[in-house]
């Protein structure tokens, strides 16, 4: 097995988590408001019912996208997003790494996100970021807390 030259974990940031929970207070206030305006009831079990379930769903996905884990490894760059969501890059097919910012204007939200200039991004946060380009294949850009120290790794591989 190969050594680790880099990994690191990129939570969510604190706008999906403000979100996030006001999501939930906003769903047990739903429910103490139907339960107690109805009782507890035939009818009123249905609509509680439906929206945990809403909440469970909304959970689990928030669940899998909670952050992305970055690796670097001799001559691979890999960053797994969820469950379904895995990018990974040979090392020798990248052309550059630089480091960018994941804002708005360009990826319209949070998340895995198609750019207006055509790239690919995966990110938890509208803040620091790396762009890759591979020598085939749109440009990609995620989520990170040191950009530049991916970028040295990943030139330090380069150079070999």
């Amino acid at each position: 097995m190969q050594d680790v030259d880099y990994i690191e974990w990129v939570p969510m940031g604190k706008l999906v988590k403000g979100l996030v929970v006001m999501f939930i207070l906003l769903e047990i206030f739903m429910t103490f408001t139907i339960l107690f305006f109805s009782g507890l009831s035939a009818d009123s079990v249905v609509p509680v019912a439906i929206s945990w379930g809403v909440l469970a769903f909304i959970g689990f996905v928030i669940w899998n996208y909670r952050g992305l884990r970055i690796q670097i490894r001799a001559d691979r760059l890999t960053v797994v997003y969820g469950i379904f969501n895995k990018k990974s890059f040979q090392l020798d097919e990248v052309t550059y790494c630089r480091r960018t910012k994941a804002n708005l204007g360009r990826y319209f939200g949070i998340g895995i996100r198609y750019g207006s200039d055509g790239s690919i991004a995966y990110t938890t946060s509208f803040g620091d970021a790396v762009e890759v380009a591979p020598k085939t294949g749109k440009v990609f850009v995620f989520s990170s807390h040191n950009p530049d120290r991916i970028c040295e790794v990943i030139q330090k591989q380069l150079d070999r």
